[in-house]
């Protein structure tokens, strides 16, 4: 997904470096420990946990285990060569892959000031995003943004304050219509 040597991303991964189990060992996590590390990543890097959420919806479901044909892995399904980039040594533990897609959406954002350009980056690449001056015409990248898109844009709107509603006590007073007697009309309150 990223060209071969970027100086930025090297920093970035040591940034956050932690210790992980073995490299390939599945580390089973609760949706609560999930969203924990999300909430906890995403302040530390400074990208909506909402957004981080909704990416991972769309690439794995959040399933750790998750394996595409194409070899990306886990929650966030990082690519091997991006894993590494990014400092990740094991993309199957939950820690490691969600701090390593949120640096990378970090990174991307550093990029792109559109949030569907890193959508589309994140999903086809960056050089492909850069090519194209826009989202690839890739039909695969462009059902992604809108995905992932719609889902983040439904997740805002869900934790969007509720506006109250006018109390239902309240009595709107009553407008009163008045002929006097030489037939002129008034509109007024009694």
């Amino acid at each position: 997904m990223l060209p071969r040597k970027v100086p930025a991303m090297e920093v970035i991964a040591r940034e956050t470096s932690s210790s992980s189990p073995v490299e390939g060992k599945v580390v089973s996590s609760t949706r609560r420990e999930v969203d924990e590390i999300v909430e906890s990543s995403s302040a530390t890097h400074g990208v909506d946990p909402l957004l981080v959420r909704s990416v991972m919806q769309v690439e794995s479901n959040f399933n750790p285990n998750a394996l595409s044909p194409k070899g990306a892995m886990g929650l966030m399904q990082l690519m091997p060569a991006t894993a590494r980039q990014l400092g990740v040594t094991n993309a199957f533990d939950v820690r490691q892959n969600i701090e390593g897609g949120v640096k990378f959406l970090r990174y991307l954002k550093s990029k792109f000031n559109d949030d569907r350009l890193v959508l589309a980056a994140y999903n086809a690449g960056e050089a492909a995003v850069k090519r194209h001056g826009w989202i690839p015409p890739y039909p695969e990248t462009i059902d992604y943004v809108y995905k992932v898109g719609k889902r983040y844009g439904e997740s805002k709107r869900l934790q969007a304050p509720v506006v109250a509603a006018k109390p239902a006590d309240v009595v709107q007073p009553k407008i009163q219509q008045v002929v006097d007697s030489q037939g002129r009309i008034h509109i007024g309150m009694p």
